[in-house]
């Protein structure tokens, strides 16, 4: 791990050695919610993978003859990754979580442990992701589940169709993580619908519950920035400093995993602040899909209607500004207003109900393919949301006892009951 030096000694900072397990038959070790969802999972606890997997990266025309802003000069196509056996294998699409890309570090740790189980794997970047928003969403505009699933379906058909000469298939299984879950429920509906690929598993890692309810929490954990609002202008500004030199020319909007960990690694902000780091981190993701956006729709929400963005033009302002926006502006400014008028008579909270399980939770319960893995003390979902989820799908879910948000999905133990969960499929 890049930063494995400084995480380690943030670790024997932040858990003394007193601390012990409550839980002595699951052996991930960090057990505070916020810091496991940093510091993810150590390095020694991490399966070993070949150092060589048969893989290459697929750049995609999903949609022919889009039109890509001058200051995207260096997106070509949507980006995947591609993992492929020399023989006959079941074929895993993973989506990934809000913001990341298809060779995020999540991702490709569970490409590696599904190929060396024997699995082709292609792994897709988010429909938040900017490379996603530019080349691969028909609107351009993420946060409506049915309308991204969409999109990731009609990009799985044409990644299966680049691939289809080169490899066997055998069957073909679904999974993601955080956002990516969530929105691999509504992929699987609709499959079910047009029956392209007839997923036999499915799989959730750390799921929403209700996609809005879930980014209420994260945007709430920058109140725990020590003097509340108040001080967050200069908590940011703090971070900002460090690190701004990944941002003046727009890289921002394809911000990668290591963000996180490296701005923690730091220790710029007390153990307090932890929550609002990670609530931080949440805000610079948004504001990257936000720009990204915008651009791609002109609609002069960040960056002033008809202005032309030239590749040397500095963007550094615009990611003041849209960092400055919240989810909650973002969906009252912006997303509901645009569903809005693509479906008359749509109200904001039938729009808010659709960002749920809970919309489509008879089909839900009408499937056994289903699986969920989370953890209890994952930030993004509640007690109550826990037990719906136990309710849904019954002993097909696995509930760890820590690893936050998605802290442990890296752990040895984790990755084993991912592997088996689709080989007893099989």
């Amino acid at each position: 791990m890049k930063y494995l030096k400084s995480l380690l000694l943030v670790c024997f900072i932040l858990f003394p050695l007193s601390a012990h397990s409550a839980d002595a038959d699951y052996g991930y070790p960090i057990p505070g919610s916020h810091e496991a969802t940093i510091l993810g999972t150590p390095a020694d606890l991490i399966p070993p993978f070949p150092a060589q997997t048969n893989t290459s990266q697929l750049v995609l025309e999903v949609i022919p003859g889009r039109i890509r802003p001058a200051v995207f000069y260096y997106d070509e196509g949507l980006r995947i990754t591609f993992a492929y056996q020399t023989k006959p294998a079941p074929l895993i699409f993973l989506i990934a979580g809000a913001g990341a890309g298809d060779r995020s570090a999540k991702n490709m740790t569970m490409m590696k442990a599904f190929h060396q189980a024997g699995f082709h794997v292609i792994s897709l970047p988010s429909p938040s992701n900017a490379n996603f928003i530019i080349s691969a969403s028909q609107s351009s505009v993420p946060g409506d589940l049915t309308e991204d699933a969409a999109d990731l379906y009609r990009v799985m058909d044409v990644v299966w169709k680049r691939v289809a000469g080169d490899i066997e298939v055998t069957s073909f299984h679904l999974c993601g993580y955080s956002l990516g879950a969530t929105q691999a429920a509504f992929v699987a509906k609709l499959d079910d619908e047009r029956r392209l690929f007839n997923f036999r598993r499915v799989l959730m890692i750390n799921p929403s519950v209700n996609l809005y309810n879930s980014v209420t929490r994260i945007e709430e954990l920058m109140q725990q920035i020590s003097g509340g609002s108040r001080n967050q202008g200069n908590f940011f500004n703090k971070i900002l400093s460090k690190f701004s030199q990944f941002y003046r020319y727009g890289n921002y909007v394809a911000i990668n995993d290591d963000f996180l960990y490296a701005i923690y690694s730091e220790r710029l902000f007390s153990r307090k602040e932890t929550a609002g780091l990670i609530g931080l981190t949440y805000r610079i993701n948004l504001a990257g899909m936000i720009f990204a956006s915008d651009v791609m729709t002109n609609s002069g929400y960040v960056v002033a209607k008809n202005r032309v963005l030239n590749y040397t033009d500095p963007l550094f302002d615009y990611f003041l500004v849209s960092c400055n926006l919240s989810f909650f502006d973002y969906i009252n400014e912006y997303l509901y207003p645009y569903f809005r008028t693509q479906r008359p008579g749509l109200t904001k909270q039938a729009f808010i109900d659709s960002l749920s399980l809970r919309s489509i939770e008879k089909y839900l319960k009408s499937s056994t393919k289903f699986g969920v893995m989370t953890n209890e003390n994952d930030f993004i979902v509640t007690r109550a949301e826990l037990d719906y989820l136990r309710e849904l799908f019954g002993e097909r879910t696995r509930i760890y006892p820590r690893g936050g948000h998605l802290g442990n999905l890296e752990y040895k133990e984790n990755l084993t009951y991912m592997v088996d969960f689709f080989k007893e499929s099989l």
